[in-house]
């Protein structure tokens, strides 16, 4: 748990504080590297292969953050939506519902409904998306990675 909560917290870091971050913390670029001079020592995280870097300037950063923190407060789809929309996201009918569903999809806790085929084409039948942020992938990219 202490291993997990502290690579959820450096890539936070890297994407909230520093504005640029490894865009691929798969399982192959994360090692545990243990202190062979000491062994009872906890082991530490090493993390490698930055070939797929993303920076983010502040704006974007700030905008980012508003989001992730009106899902995690989980604040009205009004608001989400709103958030979404600062970051550039364009959909066929710009539905407030879809774009909340979405984002609480992409950046929320985990709920069984997310398993089900039907939920996601019920979403999907409701607007479309026409234009996602560059910068919005490739964190999400990256919080997908990490779950």
């Amino acid at each position: 748990r202490e291993a997990v909560a502290t690579l959820l917290d450096v890539h936070g870091y890297q994407i909230l504080n520093q504005g640029c971050f490894n865009a691929d913390p798969h399982p192959g670029n994360i090692l545990v590297v243990q202190d062979e001079n000491n062994p009872s020592k906890r082991p530490k995280i090493g993390l490698i292969d930055y070939g797929q870097v993303k920076r983010l300037n502040t704006e974007e950063r700030v905008r980012i953050a508003k989001l992730i923190l009106s899902i995690a407060d989980k604040e009205s789809d009004e608001a989400i939506a709103g958030h979404f929309r600062n970051l550039g996201i364009r959909t066929k009918t710009d539905s407030t519902r879809f774009l909340a569903e979405f984002g609480r999809l992409m950046f929320g806790s985990f709920e069984a409904k997310h398993l089900d085929h039907r939920w996601h084409r019920e979403l999907h039948e409701q607007d479309r998306v026409l234009y996602f942020p560059n910068e919005l992938s490739m964190v999400y990219r990256t919080a997908l990675l990490l779950r």
